[in-house]
């Protein structure tokens, strides 16, 4: 029984998904924390983090087969994102992709399914697979990540590439470059918009003006982090192995930040002044 998510983002068919959801970059990998990773993933379902973002590449597979137990007995509350290596993202290639990655997460449908980054092949090629795996009832949505605005432009204008749901970027409070106008684009284009590494791999976590929104606040500077995300209109992805920083990720949903506290994150972390290249990590 799943805690809903007060925060949600809808896709352009207006279903509307958790805005904090659960990524798994580096989980599965130590089969010493295996344990502890599949009680944290499973106490965010518990909490309403029902959106899991995984990847082919992540362990070479090894973080699809951690979700497949994790989500055991429990595949309709959840959202699973997965994603094919531009090196697969032919037509052919696209549909097989996907295909390992259903068996590796025991599931017959993945909810939505992304070009990880753009690569050598043609992104006609990739929607003609996407195309065919929606036919066949094997994905739901699809989208891709790591993509600039000139070639969103270029998808859009293929056919069938106006049906492109999300696009997964680096984004956080020291990586505000989309917001020159990647998040503009996707906002007015009713393309949602999806964080990884929305707290810099924990590197933000040491900020000093960070901390001291946070302790002005009376939460952490993850929950800060998280929740400013969250109050850019874009969805967020934080990974975590453990039970409590999952339980701690929770607490960003319900927190609402003050104009002071927005005005000093923008201090601390000013918006773009010009043009910035999409980052990639």
């Amino acid at each position: 029984m799943t805690t809903q998510a007060r925060r949600t983002i809808a896709l352009p068919t207006g279903e509307r998904i958790p805005a904090l959801g659960q990524g798994t970059w580096y989980l599965g990998e130590d089969p010493g924390r295996r344990s502890e990773e599949l009680a944290a993933l499973r106490l965010g379902l518990d909490l309403g983090m029902t959106v899991i973002d995984t990847a082919e590449m992540y362990g070479d597979g090894a973080s699809e087969e951690l979700v497949g137990e994790a989500v055991r007995g429990r595949r309709e509350e959840a959202f699973l994102v997965s994603k094919v290596l531009p090196g697969h993202a032919n037509r052919k290639g696209t549909v097989a992709a996907c295909e390992g990655s259903l068996r590796r997460l025991r599931t017959d449908r993945l909810d939505l399914y992304l070009l990880h980054w753009r690569g050598r092949f043609p992104l006609e090629e990739t929607l003609a697979g996407f195309g065919d795996l929606v036919a066949a009832g094997k994905i739901r949505h699809w989208g891709v990540s790591n993509l600039d605005v000139a070639d969103l432009v270029e998808l859009t204008s293929l056919p069938g590439g106006d049906g492109v749901a999300v696009d997964q970027v680096l984004y956080n409070l020291m990586r505000r470059g989309i917001e020159w106008n990647v998040l503009s684009w996707c906002h007015e284009a009713g393309v949602a918009v999806m964080a990884y590494s929305p707290v810099e791999q924990g590197r933000l976590l040491r900020d000093e003006s960070l901390r001291t929104v946070a302790e002005e606040l009376g939460a952490t500077p993850a929950q800060v982090a998280l929740a400013w995300v969250l109050e850019q209109g874009v969805a967020a992805i934080p990974r975590s192995g453990r039970p409590d920083h999952v339980r701690e990720n929770r607490g960003a949903a319900d927190l609402r930040l003050p104009e002071q506290a927005l005005a000093a994150l923008d201090e601390a972390f000013p918006p773009p002044t010009e043009p910035v290249p999409l980052e990639i990590l």
